[in-house]
């Protein structure tokens, strides 16, 4: 009786749905069955082994360890494990707490034309989903597919750069959305409920671009990776349970796109889905530092390899970036986000290592330090209104030559992505200082072939403290 009670419900409110909602709806709802180009499945394998990394080593960092504290006082019901511990508790928590491990610092992936670090609440979501309802690799990857889709679609929708500058953070937003698209196919939901399930991401969709001020990168992990992580399972576990609410919180009076659509363009939330896939579009760091510094740091070595450069040769270097790129990295506390700090390190050190690169200790190492009061750094309007991050290095030598290398596409983006074998050596540069060699070669292993694996939760003993 109450099933045909629904049906009239469902019935008789449908009509008023959107063709957009209908459209996006159907499309979570069938994420699980509809298979991926080859190439497709192929990228997001390399996005799979880049967050995992991020995860195991964003652990053993700050906002890591403070997540498996915060995780650990909460108990919970045993669904997935936190990384890099032996917490096993709540996939809600084991979201936030890994979640918060991949935006431990700047090791992440992230997407430039739609302000968004899709993987670093996507993944953990996939991953806490999958172990908690059993599901096999092949689902973890539709399910990733999916999140990076809606994560970046949501934040275009939202018109990006006005939406940003009113206060708003796009990687909060577009993050739930597509945490919360994730976790809804790996808890089977059908149409009717992935309208509940947006309806309860939009309902906690929130976050304030004044992360940019956190000095200790605990709260902004929270803010990229954790909070959208945790808003996206417990929408998703909230309409699996038969949880109802607004049919259509994209129209209508007093919707979403009311609230926060000043310069909207819903129609970019369902422009080519099926046909071009976002996950395609978002960038592998090549480096493990704040994403304004790749293009710096692919000019700089660029003009170590061509010319030889080194910093004993080095009278002044002139960086020139996008502007918002050059407010986030100018000067930072942090080692992995401090723009100067990281050419002066690459030059003096000849390449960046993870391990360099969040060496805090080699902030007040003299050659480093002397160099980088000689490191000038401009922002450009022109750059700003480029479809790609870039940069110009021009550095001025001792002997009087001016070198000079414009960046335009960094080593791991859309248009020059990075190998397997590339991505596999960043990963292990992250992975075996926690996890060892041997564990970090069988990990690897096991994602290139992830599809073999019937349930997820046979990642757990790579990945566990």
């Amino acid at each position: 009786m109450q099933n045909d009670k629904r049906s009239a419900i469902v019935k008789k409110i449908s009509p008023a749905v959107s063709p957009l909602m209908r459209r996006l709806a159907v499309y979570i709802a069938q994420a699980p069955r509809r298979p991926l180009p080859a190439a497709v499945t192929e990228r997001t394998k390399h996005h799979l082994l880049d967050t995992l990394a991020a995860m195991v080593s964003g652990s053993r960092l700050l906002p890591g360890a403070r997540a498996i504290a915060f995780a650990a006082a909460q108990g919970g019901t045993r669904e997935a494990c936190v990384i890099g511990s032996r917490v096993v508790t709540s996939a809600i928590n084991a979201a936030l707490a890994n979640g918060m491990h991949a935006h431990a610092d700047e090791t992440d992936d992230t997407y430039y034309q739609a302000l968004v670090h899709p993987g670093c609440s996507v993944v953990p979501v996939a991953l806490a989903m999958g172990e908690r309802n059993h599901a096999g690799g092949t689902a973890l990857l539709r399910a990733m597919v999916l999140g990076y889709d809606v994560c970046a679609r949501v934040s275009k929708a939202l018109g990006l750069e006005r939406f940003r500058s009113a206060g708003h953070s796009t990687h909060s937003f577009g993050g739930t959305f597509g945490s919360a698209a994730a976790a809804g196919a790996l808890a089977g939901l059908n149409a009717d409920q992935c309208r509940y399930l947006l309806s309860y991401a939009a309902q906690q969709a929130s976050g304030l671009s004044c992360w940019a001020r956190d000095t200790e990168h605990i709260e902004k992990a929270f803010d990229f990776g954790g909070m959208p992580a945790r808003n996206g399972v417990t929408a998703a576990l909230m309409a699996a349970m038969r949880f109802t609410g607004v049919e259509d919180v994209f129209s209508g009076d007093r919707g979403f796109l009311h609230a926060y659509g000043a310069a909207a363009r819903p129609e970019r939330l369902v422009q080519d889905l099926g046909r071009a896939f976002e996950i395609m579009n978002t960038a592998i760091k090549r480096w493990a530092v704040g994403y304004p510094i790749q293009a710096p740091l692919d000019a700089v070595a660029n003009l170590i390899a061509v010319h030889g450069v080194r910093a004993r040769d080095v009278e002044r270097v002139r960086v020139t970036i996008d502007e918002q790129g050059a407010r986030t990295v100018n000067q930072r506390r942090m080692a992995s986000i401090n723009i100067q700090h990281l050419v002066a390190l690459m030059l003096v050190d000849g390449e960046i290592t993870f391990a360099s690169s969040h060496d805090g200790a080699r902030l007040r190492d003299p050659a480093v330090a002397k160099l980088k009061e000689r490191i000038d750094l401009t922002g450009s309007r022109a750059l700003s209104r480029t479809r790609t991050t870039q940069a110009v290095v021009e550095i001025t030598t001792r002997g009087g030559r001016r070198l000079r290398h414009h960046t335009k596409a960094v080593r791991g983006t859309a248009t020059n992505p990075m190998t397997r074998d590339e991505v596999a050596a960043k990963s292990r540069d992250l992975l075996v200082p926690v996890i060892g060699g041997r564990r970090a070669g069988r990990l690897i292993e096991t994602v290139w072939n992830i599809e073999q694996i019937g349930d997820v939760a046979r990642l757990r003993p790579f990945l566990q403290a």
